[in-house]
């Protein structure tokens, strides 16, 4: 079971950053990826339709013997994660992307924190409901910045136009004055330079995927299931191939990648 892989899922290339931190945290795991490029953005998908998407993906990781399974979206963590542990928490270990930030965030002594993210995940109220569960003290201000995730999948990046849209969010003024910002979709990371800069470094940019990937070691660990076999095979499947898909996730693992096509959803 150790050579089992990890399982991640995401809309689209958002879950890639976690991907790719669980690669630098557990070098020797073998990781299967699907990216539901036929519906993406989730964040503009109603509850039902996300958590039916997830269930979904969920049977397909585990049809490829998946050891952990890891919602790396946070509109489906927002919107699913519940369900999917009623119905496999028995059958596999779950991970979502919102609930190690809340932690983080609740070992921190921030007095303001701001949350971007799709209309789905901020429309939920998930993010600012755990954390004034958490710390009551600390001021949360919430924000749905829509046009991130099409943006970058669309490849537009570091240009004019992203940093225009970026800048046009971001300098909301109920952002004024936060000590954090949590980047609640798992795409943004893409861009974080970017948002770092229009708050001249300034605030810490809290993103998920280093965060969830410890625990997801530390889980790992603890089971006994780390992978110590010296041999490592990772597979990508997308539900639609775009060659944006390809493009960034040759750019994160530095290479050629082993990508397919699984059209679920005939």
């Amino acid at each position: 079971m150790k050579e089992q892989p990890i399982g991640i899922f995401d809309s689209g290339v958002g879950g890639l950053t976690v991907a790719q931190a669980i690669k630098q945290i557990l070098p020797g795991e073998n990781l299967v990826y699907f990216g539901d490029t036929a519906h993406l953005p989730y964040g503009d998908k109603s509850a039902e339709s996300i958590r039916s998407y997830s269930h979904r993906i969920t049977e397909f990781l585990l049809e490829h013997n998946a050891k952990v399974v890891l919602v790396a979206c946070n509109s489906a963590s927002a919107s699913a994660f519940d369900s999917l542990k009623e119905e496999f928490s028995e059958r596999v270990m779950l991970f979502d992307v919102i609930d190690p930030v809340v932690d983080y965030i609740g070992s921190r002594t921030f007095s303001k924190i701001g949350v971007i993210g799709t209309k789905r995940t901020i429309s939920s109220g998930t993010y600012e409901q755990k954390i004034r569960e958490k710390v009551p003290a600390t001021e949360v201000v919430s924000m749905a910045t829509p046009l991130l995730v099409p943006m970058i999948e669309e490849g537009f990046i570091f240009d004019d136009i992203s940093n225009a849209i970026i800048r046009t969010y971001l300098t909301n003024d109920s952002l004024r004055g936060i000590q954090a910002l949590i980047l609640g979709c798992t795409h943004y990371p893409i861009i974080k330079n970017q948002i770092s800069k229009i708050f001249n470094f300034n605030i810490e940019v809290v993103d998920s995927a280093r965060i969830v990937s410890f625990i997801l070691r530390d889980a790992l660990e603890k089971k006994g299931l780390l992978n110590d076999s010296g041999r490592v095979k990772d597979i990508f499947y997308v539900s639609d191939y775009t060659t944006y898909f390809e493009k960034i996730a040759r750019m994160f693992f530095e290479g050629d990648i082993n990508l397919k096509k699984a059209d679920i959803w005939s």
